[in-house]
């Protein structure tokens, strides 16, 4: 399997040189259990934090993190991407970009300053005319107060997910999941779901029994959500990662096995995956295992049949592990190889 990584380069002191190529086994096959390999650059990035495919072109999107801007990259090869347009402005440190299925627009979630950003897609693949939605601060719900209070939570956008429900975010610093309504060329607030304070939802996965699965960072849990009539989202159940300790470890992605029936969380500071299991309606999750992740730093990790990669952006690597698919919990590491600061691990279509 061939796989394409994003990470963070030297505007951010870190050492990637943009998007990276992986392979994992033979670089054309389906599977991804064979030996790693690091295979270079395809593209020239500023600190492609996140990276994402136009859903019918051979077209990547970079959040490029440490410079506030959305880059495209157009495939030259079968390894290469050169640059398509300019770069475009969207906010502070966007971490996290999301195609709409239909290929029209893009959603870029901007970490530093909390805005939900909307750029518009041309028949190229070109974003432009990027359009930032209300942020979620306090401050938006007291009439007359011109700026936050010291010490009051900021917004910090982390993730938008196009479901069958609809566009939904997160945000980290406010302890907010929001869905939208996009009207025109910009986006409306539908409905904000509070999870609790401090919790900090990060990244979500959307199962097939209709439910949203949100990890928080910093309580080690994941949320479970199911729309409601109305376009709305109902706060349904949830698990503790057991294992986890709040204060040393932070949750950063959540992955379904093949066939849904577990979740994995990768957990930064003990440096470990845990597996969820599924139950009921979809609405109910037990952790069941807590296993090494075999890097430092699990930023973010892909399960591909039976095995998960993990990268490993304090390590600088990249490690395959198998999964027992029976019981979704992960082995020991297989394979590791050398990768520059690695934050997003992107496969092949």
């Amino acid at each position: 399997m061939r796989l394409f990584a994003g990470g963070y380069t030297a505007d951010m002191d870190a050492h990637a040189e943009g998007i990276g190529v992986l392979h994992a086994g033979s670089p054309d096959g389906v599977l991804a259990g064979g030996a790693l390999r690091w295979a270079g650059t395809a593209a020239a990035s500023a600190s492609p934090s996140w990276i994402a495919w136009h859903p019918t072109q051979d077209l990547i999107y970079a959040a490029q993190e440490g410079a506030g801007t959305v880059q495209a990259f157009r495939r030259t090869g079968e390894e290469s991407f050169a640059s398509l347009g300019a770069a475009v402005a969207v906010g502070d440190a966007p971490c996290h970009v999301a195609v709409a299925p239909d290929g029209r627009s893009l959603i870029a979630s901007c970490y530093g300053d909390g805005r939900v950003v909307r750029l518009s897609l041309d028949a190229a693949g070109r974003p432009a005319a990027p359009a930032a939605a209300p942020a979620a601060a306090l401050v938006a719900d007291v009439p007359g107060l011109a700026e936050l209070p010291a010490g009051a939570p900021a917004p910090h956008a982390h993730q938008a997910r196009f479901t069958p429900a609809g566009l939904i975010t997160t945000d980290l610093g406010l302890d907010l999941v929001r869905s939208w309504d996009v009207r025109g060329d910009g986006l409306a607030e539908r409905h904000r779901v509070a999870l609790p304070a401090g919790s900090g939802p990060r990244h979500s996965v959307w199962h097939p029994s209709g439910h949203l699965y949100v990890v928080t960072e910093y309580s080690n849990e994941v949320f479970v959500l199911r729309p409601a009539p109305g376009g709305a989202l109902a706060l349904v159940g949830g698990a503790q990662l057991v294992g986890a300790q709040v204060g040393a470890d932070y949750p950063a992605e959540i992955a379904l096995t093949r066939d849904a029936q577990y979740a994995v969380v990768g957990i930064r500071g003990s440096n470990t995956l845990a597996t969820l299991r599924v139950g009921g309606d979809g609405s109910a999750l037990a952790t069941v295992a807590l296993v090494e992740s075999g890097v430092d730093w699990p930023r973010h990790h892909v399960i591909a049949r039976d095995t998960v990669l993990v990268a490993g952006q304090r390590s600088d690597e990249v490690v395959s592990l198998t999964i027992d698919e029976r019981t979704g919990v992960p082995g020991r590491v297989r394979h590791r190889v050398e990768a520059p600061t690695p934050t997003c691990l992107l496969p092949d279509r």
